[in-house]
Formats: C-alpha cells, structure tokens, sequence
C-alpha cells in the first residue's frame, strides 16, 4: 500500500524505505497485555462500529466567555483546557528534531549550559559509554555551579522507573549513584514502583516480567526553561539508531514550570535512591506496594491532580494579565513589565495518563480527536507497539476520517532476535496487527484506513503519535507527541505524558509534515 501524497515526508521518507509488502507486521506489548484485553475481544465487532461516532461522548464544550481582547476561539480544539492548562507560545520557540543523534547532541548541550535545573523523567538510563556521556555532563554542570564566583545552585532531579532501573547488576541506579554522593544536596533521584507490583506477585513474577505490571514511562527532559518532549529513553540505541520523534520549546518557562512540577509529584509518590544504593519513602507518603493501596492511590491522584488544578488556575490568571492587563495593572505596572507578550499561534496542551491513579486525560482527549474527525480528514497515527485498545480501534474502524498507520516490520521491532520468550513479542505483534487489518477488509474499509510497515537497515523503530490534517487541508494543525504507545499498557498500566501542539502557524505545520 503507497502513502497517500498528503502524508508527512517525515513518513514519506520512512516509507521509502519499505520493501513495498502491505503493512502487516508489528505489535502486541506484552503477552500479559493480551490477557488483560481478553474479555474486550471477546466481544465480536459488527456493523454497530459505524454508530461509533454517534455513540461516543461530545466534545467537551469550552467554559470561558468568548473575549475580543484575545485569541479566544481561534482554533476548534480549546475544549482541551477545560482538562488541562492552556500554554499559548510563538511558534518560533518550537523546534521539531529529526534524529537519534540531534536528540542526544541537544541533551548533551543544555546541561552544559543549564544555570537552575535539569530534570530528566524516563523508563531507564542505560549503562554503555555513551549514557555515561551524560551523566559526566550532569557532573561537570554541577561541579561548575558549586565554583562559580556567583554559584548558580543548579539542582538535578531524575526519574526513573524502579523496576526497570534496578534491573541487572549494572543498571540505572548503579549509573547515578556517584552523583548522589558526590553532590547530595543538590541531585534527587526518584524511582516510581507500581502500586500494581506488591505481595506475592511481588515476589513470585522474576525481572523483566515484573515490568508487565506497570511502569513509569514518562519521558520529558527539562533544562531551566527549555523543555524536550519525546518517546525516547536515555539509552545508546536512543542515541544513535532507534527513530523517535522529539519536539523542542526552546524559552517556554511556564510550561518549564509545570512539568518540574509533574515530575517533583510523581518523585514524591516514588522511592528516594540513597547514596548507599538504599531506597527510602518521602516522609508522610504511603508506601506504594507495603502500604494501602487505595490510600497510596488517593494521595498520589492528589498530589498529581494538584499540579494540573493549579497550572491552569496560573495560566488563566496569565491570560487576563497578558490580555486584560489594562484593567489589572497601573499604567506605572504595565510600563515596568513591558510590552505585553504577542497573541500566540500556537498552543500546548500536556496530557497525563495515570489510570492507577485514576487520571484520564490522555484517553479522553484522543478519543475525543479520533470521534471528531470528520470526513475528508486524514490522521496519520505510528506507534512502534501496535497494540490498540479496545475502543481506539473502534473509533478507528467507525468513523469517517481517513487514516494511515505506520507500525514497526518485525526485523525493526525492538525484540527482535532476544533470546527466550522476549524473542516471540515481534511475531505476537504480527498475530495481533493481521486481526486487525482482516477486520478493516471484512468492513471494506480497507480504501479508508492503510497500514504500512517501517523497515530501515541496522534500525529499529520505536515513535509514535498522531497528525491531524483537516479536511483540504495539506499540513496538519494538530499532533501528539510524547510517551504513550495508544496501547493497553499505555492506557491502564503505565504513567504517561504527552502534549496536544496546536498551531496556526504554517512554517511550524510544515515542520510536523516535513520532520514528523
């Protein structure tokens, strides 16, 4: 099957690198992944997909009063705010990065570079040369800080996931362990454990396995008020030959703010690494799997919705400062803070998915983008672990929109060729992906929604996330980037976090067409 010519070269260009076979060949997650959504397939789908729309919830309307003083209303997708805070930006302070190298070389930069803070939330740090690259890098910021004539008092904050970091002798917390010696006062290291992971099953499910349950996947890396969003982990393949997608906001200190804040509520319900390689609970916090886990998932749900709540309080109340300011400030105020900002053209939503701690947001805002899409629109959605849930394949096969689906060819699948039952995750995914498109055909929608397969010699593909491209319109005005895999893990087992870009900008839309 080609792309269709309105496809992102980003896609174009992966796609050219096909065999030219028909794109049936990537994911299931895990084989616990398939137990857990046995009783959604045993529902059979029928004609009744094509109520889909009609059967699913209403967009969520927009709450604010309409405003001429502002950009109210300039594009269909601002009932996203009433879930999250609204950041309104120049599209000049977005940057789409296009390789493995790029995303490490800029990494590498900023923490030289960095004055307040470095925060790096992933599933893991490897252990090879070059993840030591960065941790040297971290250690020569802070060395700097602390001998400087004026010291900048850089702190470092990481997280990480408990299961994955730990694993091995050599591993993610052996990696760091000398920088929180070295510098205790100024590096956290957070480790998340699932409240899923605890008693027998905590004790009988061996290493690697016990990863199945629930993982901290978030993936954001933080420099003063530069943010880099993406799908990658801190590991030398991410570096050099697993193709991600990665966005960089460049001066964009508010949402800086909010995913320090994200990342400081998620290492509050985590576990603190000690410089003895010990792990020891925030005082006050329920222990995640020794404690009560309804009581541990109340107060994380608080802590995290607590961060969400109050950025978008701050960011309405920078709304009227920024628009309304005539009316807040003294003319002596509005003089001494300057020209007030420019109306902005595009605009970032985060979306968080913490279904342990019941939070939903990701879930609700695609699938209220996947019902919306009209027809004559066309989404372009890739994932490197085609494992849909349940209900996005539903909304996928029931609406009108088209849609082209770019998965990872089993020899590019990231467990291709492991040893053990590792090895056979590439083939479950094929199983799962054949399903799926045999149930496309017996629809006949198979016109309407295209799979293709990402085959690249010595690569292995990992991205993932969704472009929107309106009805006539050739560039798309919306996409999700970050951790979430549009899977059941994702879903229900994993912490996640991704933003919604919004732009009217057509120099920043064809950035997202042309890089991905």
């Amino acid at each position: 099957m080609a792309a269709p010519a309105a496809g992102p070269v980003f896609w174009r260009r992966l796609l050219g690198l096909l065999p030219g076979r028909p794109g049936l060949a990537a994911l299931l997650g895990r084989l616990s992944d398939r137990l857990g959504r046995s009783r959604e397939r045993r529902r059979r789908r029928s004609p009744w997909l094509l109520l889909a729309p009609l059967l699913s919830p209403t967009v969520p309307q927009v709450t604010s009063p309409p405003c001429c003083l502002c950009p109210e209303g300039v594009h269909r997708f601002q009932w996203i705010r009433n879930l999250v805070p609204e950041f309104g930006v120049s599209s000049s302070h977005v940057r789409v990065l296009s390789s493995p190298a790029e995303f490490f070389e800029l990494m590498k930069g900023q923490i030289k570079i960095a004055k307040r803070r470095v925060v790096m939330a992933s599933l893991y740090l490897g252990t090879g040369p070059l993840e030591q690259e960065l941790v040297d890098c971290l250690e020569s910021s802070l060395e700097k800080s602390l001998q400087a004539k004026f010291p900048s008092d850089l702190k470092v904050s990481i997280l990480l996931d408990f299961t994955r970091g730990s694993r091995g002798r050599k591993n993610s917390r052996t990696m760091l362990l000398p920088l929180l010696q070295r510098f205790p006062e100024h590096v956290r290291v957070s480790l998340f454990h699932t409240p899923n992971l605890r008693g027998l099953l905590r004790l009988l499910i061996p290493e690697r396995f016990n990863e199945t349950i629930g993982l901290q996947h978030i993936k954001v890396y933080l420099f003063d008020n530069n943010v880099i969003l993406s799908g990658a982990n801190l590991s030398d393949s991410y570096f050099t030959n697993r193709q991600d997608r990665y966005v960089f906001l460049q001066d964009c200190a508010e949402i800086a703010d909010f995913f320090t804040e994200l990342v400081d509520a998620v290492g509050d319900v985590s576990l603190q690494l000690q410089g003895d390689d010990t792990v020891e609970v925030v005082d006050g916090m329920v222990h995640p799997y020794k404690g009560d886990r309804a009581a541990y998932c109340r107060a994380a749900n608080k802590r995290v919705m607590d961060v969400i709540h109050s950025a978008r309080t701050r960011q309405q109340m920078l709304h009227a400062q920024t628009f309304h300011s005539d009316s807040l400030l003294s003319q002596e105020e509005a003089a001494a803070a300057g020209d007030r900002r420019p109306a902005p053209d595009t605009w970032i939503y985060p979306l968080i998915q913490m279904k342990p701690f019941e939070i939903q947001i990701d879930e609700i805002v695609t699938e209220t983008l996947l019902t919306e899409a009209e027809r004559g629109a066309k989404v372009f959605l890739t994932t490197g672990y085609f494992n849909l849930t349940q209900a996005y394949m539903d909304l996928v096969l029931g609406t009108r929109a088209e849609y082209q689906i770019l998965l990872a060819s089993p020899e590019v699948n990231g467990f291709f060729g492991a040893k053990g039952v590792a090895g056979a995750i590439p083939a479950a995914y094929v199983h799962i992906e054949r399903q799926f498109y045999s149930e496309v055909c017996s629809l006949g929608q198979q016109d309407r929604v295209q799979l293709q397969e990402y085959w690249r010699r010595g690569w292995t593909f990992h991205a993932k996330g969704l472009w929107l491209y309106l009805a006539g319109s050739s560039l798309p005005c919306l996409t999700l980037i970050g951790s979430p895999n549009f899977g059941y893990r994702s879903v229900h087992r994993d912490l996640e976090a991704q933003i919604a870009i919004v732009t009217e900008s057509r120099a920043l839309q064809q950035q997202l067409h042309q890089v991905g």
